[in-house]
Parts: C-alpha cells; structure tokens; sequence
C-alpha cells in the first residue's frame, strides 16, 4: 500500500504459519485497503518475489499494531501468487469531490409525474407518516438506485407547464398519492407554480389544449432565448450552483429528419431562427439547455436529440441523456427476454397491450404520439436478439407488438399484459404471460432522481490513460444512463445495450472505478482451481469428533450428503488496534 505522502516505509509479507493468525492478518490487511480506498491517497502495488510468489511493498502509517497477529510487523512466507502475461492499460480516475448545491427544472412540472417527485422530495424532506386503509405509510424512495434518501435535493425544483395550475390543485388533479399526504403538501406546494411552456398543438394530441393556459409566446427564436432567461433567473434567484433540465411532458410525435432541416448543429440554429415548423418544443428546450452549458435529460420518447442537437452539445460539451423513462412493462421485458435468449429459448412472438387512464394515457390516445411510445417499446429487444446468432438468422426478429388504450376509471394505475411465445427444444413451444399492475408515476418518479443524480456525478467524473497527458469527462451523450432508459441514447458508432443487468453493472463498474477498485465479476476463479480448492477443502474428522456442543456442524459435501467437520472451537476475536490518531487522522473516510 502506497501512500501518496511521505509515511515510514514497510516492506514483506505478512502471512503466518498459524491458521489463525493468518486470518487476522487477512482481515488486517483487507482494513487497511479499506481505509486506503475511502482515503483516496492510495495505491496498491504488488511485485513478483519469485516462483509463483507475490509480496506487497509500498508506505505503511507507522504507529499501528494489532495485538493478535502484529501486523504490520509480521512477517513469514509469501502467500502464492498468480501472475497474468500481458500488458495492463492504467485509466487514472479524478472525482471532484464538493457535492454543489444542485437544481433541477421540469418541463411539465404539473404533470402526474412533476407534481409526484416534487411531492416525494418534500414529503421525505419533512419526514412524513400518513394513514391509510391499509395502515401507516411513512415516506421512502423506493425504486431508486442511488438512495436518494441520503442524498440532500432540498426543494431547488423548478419547471414548465402549459397547465398554470398551482402544483397542490395539479396533485389533486393527478390523484396519484393519498389523500390524507395531500392534506398534509398542500400549504407547501400551493405556494409553487409552474412557468409559463411552449405549446405547439401540432407536436401533441388535439384533447391537451384545454390544459393550455400557461403557454409562451413569440417565434422560436424568442422561445429559445426565453427558456434560457429562465434557467438564468432559477438559477440566481434559487441560489444553486448548477441546474440540470428533464423533459417528463407529454410524449410528442416523431419530427421529420432531412438535410438542410435538423442534420448538423448550424442548419438546426438556422432553422430556429427562421421559425421552421418542424423543429419540435422538446428540441426547442434541448438546445436552449445546451447553449446554456445545462445537461438536457429526454424522459419521452421523441426524437429530441436529432443530429443536429446532438452535434451542438458535443461542440459544446454539454451533457445530454435519454430517451424515455424505463419504468415497468419494459423494464420486465429487457429482463425477460434476455433470460430466455441466454437459456438458449427463441422468442418468436411478444404482444404487450396497456391501458391507463392518467393524462399520459390521453395523449397517447392520439395515433402520431402513440407511435413515438410503440417504436420506443418495440426496440428494447434489439441488442438481446441479436446477441444470439445461433437462434436468430440475419435480421430475423420476433413478432412484436404493443397497444395501448386509454381508460379513464384506471387513473395513473397502469395494467400492463405481455405474451411471451417461444420455440424450444424439438418444435416445442412455449408461452410465458405476465399480468403486471402498477402506479406509472410512482415508477417514474423515483428514476428522475436517479437520472439527475447519476448525471450531475458525471458532470464531475475526469479520467485519463496512461498515455495521455489532460484529464477528459465522459462523450457528451452519457450512455451510462441505459439502464434508466426504454431507448437508450449512444454515441455514434456505440453498440445499445437494453439488457438491464448489463446496463447497471456498466453503473456500478464506473463507480468503482471512481474510488480505485477494479470491475466486478463473477468468475470466482479462486474457488474454481483445483488447486486452489484443496488448500480451501476443510479436513475431514473422526465421528468422535463430529459433535460440538452436542450439534452437528456441517459443509456442502462432494456428493449427495454432508462432510462433517470440527467446529472452531471460539471464533477468533475481533482484532483490536494501537492507533497513532496523527498518522490515522488523514486516512479516515
């Protein structure tokens, strides 16, 4: 273990002949790295010390002593060692670590989804229980990956609606959350309202202009310039540090993608300023947020980001991420059909039909936005069929469809119904159907936190490899927010993962990475050498010596049964430690 200070050096092994000892000295040696890792000042070096021999060298605090084992001040044989040939290509990562005071703007901030994290941050902010016909519910943000419990938003929210509803009428409105936890919001989110949004009738369903009555006016240009005025008075007025924009408004027909129109950065701003008509609201906001440095999130499943805008925020180095929040059905559904395609199982055949009855379902109702929705459902199998060319010739597909109905009594409680038909073995066929009840928002909500967190992270994540000189941040398009996404946006050139452990094993890889530990995998190869497992095969005793304190104590057998074995006879005490409070000061988490 190297520190990056000037400490006394200690060089050797520190493993004993005694099995206990040699325990202690493990767990020694694991608290060390620990608290080496959560340091951020050190690094781990190993060396070669002959045949099949590895030792550990670098600086030691001094001052530490533990009296069981005496580690550091141990030393004995070399523990074997493995060595790989090859060459090792080093990436240096660099977190900054001062969290900012962040902000976050909604476009559709009255809507189901806005007014139900607005309503989930206040509600755990202030700690809230409520009853209900069920019992005490107390606030959580379950269905989360980050926690958000321990992470402080506080309620730096902000937003668009072209409903002007006060955000406690449009909680009513959405009648998502309980009753008795409205009461409760209401003298808090009454006092929120959101700022007036871009309306164009043209991009959305005909039955949404009665919610219309908070809408900017003025050509595109003005619109754009407007929405970046907002950002700078959130900002400034709110206090934040930084500010990251989210689209959770309705979906939006597909726009048109021709030369001269959206293809490159310059035409898309040319064509702003002529007040082109293609150019959609959800664009509008995307470019806007670029320009103003702010990473853009798409939670619909338009195509915001066309080439044009995805060439600006590269030329600008702003992040961007989307599309559309992978919720429930589909969230099954990357997971399902990856389980089956991996069995060695041919999906031939996948139907999924919804109904609804919140505003999303509505809006859907409409058949140009419902095709946004379909394409962004239909192709969250791609990558998984054709990881597979065994079961699946050249552009050969399972037959998908996806309908969706509106029905108003359902409110926000979504059904969802899949047939999942396969080939298998011998011409045989089998069916899987899964009847899935959810409450969308509720779904949804919790992976807006999650894309803000994990975006604002990225903003402060450099890393550079060993041949290079200047640290770099991530491509502008940040893909390692798939996992939270029913269409994963990439780079060009980027294969699309929608497999789901997949894509939250790329998550959390990047975050150990961050703190200096290598990727995670499964192999377990330690315990899969053979010679290996006969240096872990625990020995065999004597019948006699079977019983301790009258119980059998038993391991997993070579064959159908138990190999019994000697129980220690007390467990080896925690190891205690001398610490010099100077020297360990700096190395506590």
């Amino acid at each position: 273990i190297e520190q990056r200070r000037s400490r006394a050096v200690w060089s050797g092994t520190f493993a004993t002949e005694q099995r206990d000892s040699l325990a202690c000295a493990a767990a020694c040696a694991a608290r060390f790295y620990e608290m080496a890792v959560a340091a951020f000042r050190y690094v781990i070096k190993t060396s070669p010390v002959g045949s099949g021999r590895t030792a550990l060298t670098g600086h030691i605090p001094s001052g530490v002593v533990c009296q069981n084992c005496a580690f550091p001040a141990s030393t004995g044989p070399a523990l074997p060692g493995y060595t790989v040939p090859g060459t090792l290509k080093v990436a240096t990562a660099q977190k900054h670590r001062k969290v900012p005071k962040l902000g976050v703007m909604l476009v559709g901030w009255g809507g189901n989804n806005g007014t139900t994290v607005t309503a989930a941050v206040l509600a755990n902010k202030l700690g809230l229980s409520w009853n209900t016909k069920d019992g005490e519910r107390k606030a959580n943000y379950y269905g989360s990956i980050t926690h958000c419990a321990t992470v402080c938003l506080g309620t730096n929210e902000n937003g668009w609606d072209i409903s002007g509803m006060n955000l406690a009428d449009a909680m009513a409105r959405a009648k998502v959350l309980d009753y008795g936890l409205q009461q409760m919001l209401r003298p808090h989110m009454e006092k929120l309202k959101p700022r007036p949004s871009y309306y164009s009738p043209d991009f959305i369903a005909a039955n949404q202009e009665s919610r219309a009555d908070n809408v900017m006016h003025g050509t595109k240009q003005e619109i754009v310039e407007q929405i970046r005025s907002d950002i700078r008075d959130f900002k400034s007025k709110s206090g934040v540090e930084k500010v990251i924009v989210l689209w959770t408004a309705n979906t939006e027909r597909f726009c048109d993608v021709r030369p001269g129109l959206n293809d490159t950065a310059q035409n898309l701003l040319d064509n702003i300023r002529r007040n082109e008509a293609e150019v959609s609201p959800s664009t509008l906001f995307a470019v806007a947020s670029i320009l103003e440095g702010v990473t853009y999130i798409n939670g619909a499943p338009q195509n915001t980001f066309v080439p044009g805008c995805v060439e600006l925020a590269e030329k600008l180095k702003v992040y961007i991420a989307g599309d559309d929040f992978k919720s429930g059905q589909t969230k099954l559904k990357s997971v399902l059909v990856d389980f089956l395609v991996g069995a060695g199982i041919k999906p031939t055949s996948i139907v999924s039909y919804n109904h609804l009855g919140n505003n999303d379902g509505l809006n859907l109702s409409a058949p140009q936005t419902f095709r946004s929705k379909e394409i962004s459902k239909s192709n969250v199998v791609d990558d998984m069929v054709a990881s597979n060319p065994v079961l699946y010739g050249r552009d050969e597909k399972p037959d998908h469809c996806v309908v969706i109905k509106y029905v108003p009594y359902v409110g926000d409680s979504k059904r969802a119904m899949d047939e999942y038909t396969s080939q298998i073995m011998m011409g045989g066929h089998n069916t899987i159907v899964v009847h899935n009840t959810c409450e969308d928002s509720l779904l949804a909500s919790p992976l807006i936190l999650d894309l803000v967190i994990l975006a604002e992270l990225c903003e402060r994540i450099t890393y550079k490899t060993e041949r290079e000189n200047h640290f770099h941040g991530f491509n502008s398009v940040l893909s390692i927010l798939s996992f939270l996404c029913k269409a994963p946006l990439v780079p060009a050139g980027t294969p699309v993962v929608n497999a789901l452990f997949r894509q939250r094993a790329c998550i959390e890889n990047v975050l150990r990475a961050c703190i200096g530990l290598s990727p995670v995998n499964h192999m377990l190869l330690e315990y899969k050498a053979e010679k290996i497992a006969k240096d872990l095969r625990a020995p065999a005793v004597t019948a006699e010596d079977s019983l301790v304190d009258k119980k059998e104590v038993h391991v997993n057998g070579v064959k159908n049964g138990f190999l019994k074995v000697k129980a220690p006879a007390k467990p080896l005490r925690k190891p205690t430690y001398y610490e010099n409070r100077n020297e360990l000061s700096e190395m506590q988490p």
